[in-house]
């Protein structure tokens, strides 16, 4: 009799079932699939080469507006110490600096998880859109270049 009970469930391979219903369906509907695999391999390439050079010119921009900033303010403040406007104290800068950097590996340990998975989750992706993640890396250097 327990036999015949478990003959009358039916088993749900729930990666095949989120396979068939995707978000988009649910919009689109079923014929509807990802927009970049209605594209060409050509096509693909080029909207991730756009993308990723968009992507690397801005990168490349911000990371200059950043590091200037970074670079000016520490310049003032040398400037303003030896000016004799500000003293610093060196030996509590090292300190904070020290504890601040016990807190982040506490944290880092505990982040280890988190982070491991979404490197899974984005090399799976990469793997699965190959041509439109290579046109985007080939974009982003020749934008970090331009």
């Amino acid at each position: 009799e327990h036999d015949s009970d478990d003959d009358s469930y039916e088993v749900l391979d729930l990666t095949e079932y989120a396979r068939r219903h995707h978000w988009w369906n649910r919009l689109f509907g079923r014929s509807s699939g990802p927009v970049v695999e209605k594209y060409s391999v050509a096509t693909q390439i080029v909207m991730g080469g756009v993308t990723g050079w968009c992507a690397g010119f801005l990168f490349q921009k911000v990371g200059k507006l950043a590091a200037t900033a970074v670079g000016g303010g520490f310049l003032l403040l040398q400037i303003a110490s030896h000016s004799g406007y500000v003293q610093v104290d060196w030996k509590r800068v090292e300190k904070d600096v020290n504890k601040a950097k016990k807190q982040l590996k506490k944290r880092a340990n505990k982040a280890a998880p988190e982070i491991n998975t979404l490197m899974e989750e984005s090399t799976e992706f990469i793997k699965q859109n190959i041509v439109v993640s290579s046109g985007f890396v080939g974009g982003f250097l020749l934008g970090l270049a331009s």
